[in-house]
């Protein structure tokens, strides 16, 4: 495996193209037009997409006249690690230089039974949800496939490098709105799950929207393997619409069309992501209408710690308030689990990336 953790991004070069942009084929007809041998795009595949490579030099299997050639004609716009910070329960935190300069978030959360990667997929996000600091972000722009496939490799790589154990779950959960870079994300995660890249299991990942049907629509559509979860917060439209402006566009009736044809398409349960603010979601009426939404299709409901940030004023409801929330969902046959936080030290917490490392 190679350490990319201190490989530095390389500088732009407006005429030159990034190598991780050309497919497979792609690879081979340039190499074909060069009179190189077709069979060297396999092994610039791999170095790519399996090794992670970050640099043509680091290719030793090829001619040094072709990586010379290699390097007139593209670059490796490769992902650094800007700054690291590790919290008090093992959580760390990476601010992630893009090569352009923008910066990202992402955290690696180590736990008994898993480690998990949460990674971005935009720089900024364009939602403006009311409790998420990244929603308070302008968004300046979508990431490339490779940039969330170099997160994962980063925090891959500290997943090992620190704890001795490997990687075990990423989630989409990070900076900005996965289904608003639909091509990147599907495309990252086909390079994380491929035997010719990371080969890890779909059934692994997990991509979190805050709800846009037409594209979990088109999600069912592409029979995607991988894991769907819904910010909701809030089951109802006039609340919904409070905390979250997308819900105007995309009400809870669209959504519910949009997820119980998803299931019907992949036959994946959805998990829905409810965070329970103190004195505006957090009764057992809420609760009813929560069980409500979610009875249409196989589910599960993550109850999460609300993380204060300060451009809201939300509050986390009381222990009191959770458990009873908790209880009512089982009681009616709800597959429930609470989420603590983790690395709320660092400002790593659900609802806390904004970019500012």
């Amino acid at each position: 495996m190679i350490d990319i953790q201190q490989t530095a991004p390389k500088t732009v070069v407006l005429n030159k193209k990034d190598i991780r942009k050309l497919s497979l084929p792609e690879i081979k007809d340039f190499l074909v037009q060069q009179g190189e041998q077709a069979f060297r795009s396999k092994q610039i595949y791999e170095w790519l997409w399996k090794k992670s490579a970050h640099s043509f030099d680091q290719m030793t299997n090829l001619s040094v006249s072709l990586r010379q050639k290699l390097g007139d004609h593209f670059v490796i716009n490769a992902v650094s690690v800007d700054k690291k910070q590790v919290s008090s329960d093992g959580t760390i935190k990476s601010a992630f230089r893009l090569f352009d300069t923008h910066l990202v978030e992402g955290v690696l959360i180590p736990a008994d039974d898993r480690m998990t990667a949460c990674v971005s997929s935009q720089v900024g996000c364009s939602l403006t949800c009311k409790f998420c600091a990244t929603g308070y972000m302008e968004r300046k722009r979508n990431l490339e496939a490779s940039e969330i496939y170099d997160q994962v490799v980063h925090i891959r790589n500290q997943a090992e490098g620190q704890y001795n154990t490997p990687l075990t779950n990423i989630v989409y959960m990070g900076m900005g709105e996965p289904l608003l870079n639909y091509a990147n994300v599907l495309q990252s995660v086909e390079h994380i799950t491929s035997p010719d890249g990371l080969n890890m299991s779909p059934r692994r990942i997990t991509v979190s929207t805050a709800g846009i049907a037409k594209m979990i629509k088109k999600l069912g559509d592409d029979q995607v393997k991988f894991n769907l979860a819904l910010s909701l917060h809030a089951a109802n439209d006039v609340k919904r619409n409070q905390i979250m402006p997308i819900n105007e566009s995309n009400s809870l009736v669209a959504l519910k069309e949009a997820l119980q044809y998803f299931y019907k398409k992949t036959v994946t349960r959805v998990t829905y992501e409810y965070i329970v603010f103190y004195n505006f979601n957090d009764t057992i009426d809420d609760a009813r209408e929560l069980y409500e939404f979610t009875k249409h299709t196989p589910c599960k409901v993550n109850i999460i710690e609300y993380n204060p940030i300060a451009e809201a004023s939300f509050v986390n409801t009381s222990e009191d308030s959770l458990s009873k929330f908790a209880a009512y969902l089982e009681n009616k046959g709800v597959i429930v689990n609470v989420r603590r936080s983790r690395g709320k030290d660092i400002d790593a917490a659900c609802g806390q990336l904004a970019g500012k490392s």
